[in-house]
């Protein structure tokens, strides 16, 4: 049964008064040791993922402008924006590599939580990191397993966030990013809890620029960082975040989530029973609800679909993915992430093509000619007979000329865990995002995967994953 139908609005009273400062004291006590072998290697292999992403965005439209106008105002500060390796303040820092993280739709996700995470979280630990620190390898990954743990479980319990207009990986982002930048800054208990509170006060961002496909959609995970390294520092100071962040009466749960809330996703087996090794990883460089539909295109493609003799194409996902990529294509916004937000162009893309990389998300190739056409014979429909928030499921059918009508359905996705990348598969992501964004060669991409994987040794880890940064 789909979890928008039996999830029903918390009962008054159902969560416990001190539930956000509970939260924070229960991370207080975590530590490296602790941590699962495939919650390290998970890790690992999120922040090579991440890295990798933030090169390949250094010709995203929209990154350099935006680190121009940073540099304008921030001539210098104590932390490192790795696109162009300029100097800023911790929050800016954050913003810019954010921003770069989340440009290409290429970082990962928890796909059940639908919710980007490392964009935010390495960003604004980064930053922190880099001030003030050196901070010891072990206590950096700590600090990226908190804020993945409860990005996830957050995107868990807030289950239809999304479905509500809210973008999760944002409004809960800054939440998860705030207290793990608090506890890099050794912050505990209720100085932790204002980290935490810090962070909502700022928590902002609605899916309308995905849905509009608009800029502004890329730099929404740099905004979150900044606010969660801004948030985290004025607790440090002193400041007093709210105190009921999750469970006040203006908190999160019945503000944002309208008091439609799972609490059982957020508390039960937390830090026993680890969602981080549940992530995905992205194969295509877009929208992750377009990926099942891609897949599908690449199977046909490999049948041998004759592409001209196409008379319709009918692709159905659920509600909350079409509310996402299910609009028309039009193609003369000449938009790149109205492209990458489009399950029309990608599905189209990838029959013709045979393949999705980063140059199909680029002009002119998005607004070529036999490619529009395609998509101007696709239909992408709500269907009623899918759970309205799985991300996964899609079902296509193209129907030919002759009356033929050929089908393909999946229910999982490449790149996560029930499909994941193999090895030589994520290196040849990271090293062709590499290439794409800094002309790095394949030399530079293995120091700084051998940078990763030796970043629990490292006693500088930020100096560690900058250095080895190419550029």
């Amino acid at each position: 049964m789909s979890a928008l139908k039996e999830a029903q609005p918390l009962p008054e009273n159902a969560v416990p008064p001190e539930l956000s400062l509970q939260l924070c004291e229960e991370v207080s006590r975590w530590r490296y040791e602790d941590l699962p072998d495939d919650v390290v290697r998970t890790l690992k292999a999120l922040l090579l993922d991440t890295l990798g992403v933030i090169g390949g965005a250094a010709r995203a439209p929209g990154i350099a402008e935006l680190n121009a106008r940073l540099a304008r105002w921030e001539p210098s500060g104590s932390a490192t924006g790795l696109i162009g390796r300029r100097r800023y303040s911790p929050p800016t820092a954050a913003l810019a590599n954010g921003a770069a993280a989340h440009a290409l739709d290429f970082d990962d996700q928890h796909d059940p939580a639908r919710v980007h995470t490392s964009c935010v979280v390495l960003p604004a630990l980064l930053a922190t990191a880099e001030d003030a620190g050196p901070v010891q390898g072990r206590d950096f990954i700590l600090a990226m397993a908190i804020g993945a743990e409860l990005h996830a479980r957050l995107g868990l319990a807030c289950y239809n966030s999304l479905g509500k207009g809210w973008h999760p990986t944002m409004v809960l982002g800054t939440l998860a990013a705030g207290v793990a930048a608090g506890r890099l800054l050794k912050l505990e208990g209720a100085r932790l809890a204002s980290a935490l509170g810090m962070a909502y006060h700022q928590a902002s961002g609605s899916a309308q620029s995905m849905r509009d496909g608009v800029l502004s959609k890329r730099l929404g995970a740099g905004f979150a960082a900044r606010a969660a390294v801004l948030g985290a520092y004025l607790a440090a100071d002193g400041l007093t975040g709210t105190r009921h962040t999750l469970e006040g009466n203006a908190g999160l749960f019945a503000l944002y989530e309208r008091g439609e809330v799972k609490l059982e996703a957020l508390t039960d087996g937390l830090g026993r029973t680890w969602r981080v090794p549940e992530y995905s990883f992205k194969p295509y460089p877009c929208c992750r609800c377009n990926h099942t539909p891609i897949g599908l295109a690449l199977q046909l493609h490999a049948q041998g679909v004759p592409v001209d003799e196409v008379a319709a194409i009918e692709i159905r996902m659920g509600r909350v993915n079409w509310l996402t990529v299910g609009e028309p294509y039009d193609a003369s916004r000449n938009e790149i992430v109205h492209a990458q937000f489009n399950a029309s162009y990608s599905f189209a893309r990838a029959l013709v093509d045979g393949r999705v990389d980063l140059t199909s998300y680029r002009k002119p190739a998005i607004t070529d000619p036999r490619i529009v056409a395609l998509t101007r014979l696709t239909r992408v429909i709500d269907d009623s007979s899918i759970d309205p928030a799985a991300i996964e499921p899609a079902r296509v059918a193209i129907t030919l000329k002759s009356g033929r009508v050929l089908e393909a359905s999946s229910d999982t996705m490449k790149g996560s865990p029930q499909d994941p990348l193999t090895c030589a598969e994520a290196l040849a992501k990271l090293r062709s995002c590499l290439s794409f964004g800094l002309d790095a060669d394949a030399a530079a991409a293995d120091r700084l995967a051998a940078a990763v994987e030796a970043i629990d040794s490292s006693s500088d880890a930020a100096r560690s994953l900058i250095d080895a940064f190419p550029g």
